[in-house]
């Protein structure tokens, strides 16, 4: 839990609990729970700065990401040249990638 306050810790554990009630596996409770919290902090402005959105929820397509979260995977895969590619051409080099 990077640099989180006490409020952060709380809503994690609240939310993550309420999820495990309902059945949820404990893993996926806990990235479920981490994710809210960290999309508040940025909602906030709270993150050090906008790049650190990560790089958007794998289960959506990579047309449904924004390009900054297209550019942190792209990133992550040390495609050379993604920040002067548009959207479309991020999603084909990640896809090529991949």
């Amino acid at each position: 839990m990077p640099s989180w306050t006490n409020k952060d810790r709380r809503q994690y554990e609240h939310i993550e609990k309420g999820y495990e009630q309902r059945g949820t596996p404990e893993d996926r409770a806990q990235e479920i729970a981490a994710r809210t919290v960290n999309q508040e902090r940025r909602n906030e402005g709270r993150t050090p700065n906008s790049r650190t959105e990560g790089t958007g929820n794998p289960r959506h397509s990579l047309e449904d990401r924004t390009k900054e979260e297209l550019e942190n995977r792209a990133r992550e895969l040390d495609i050379r040249g993604r920040s002067h590619m548009t959207k479309g051409e991020l999603v084909e080099a990640i896809r090529r990638r991949e």
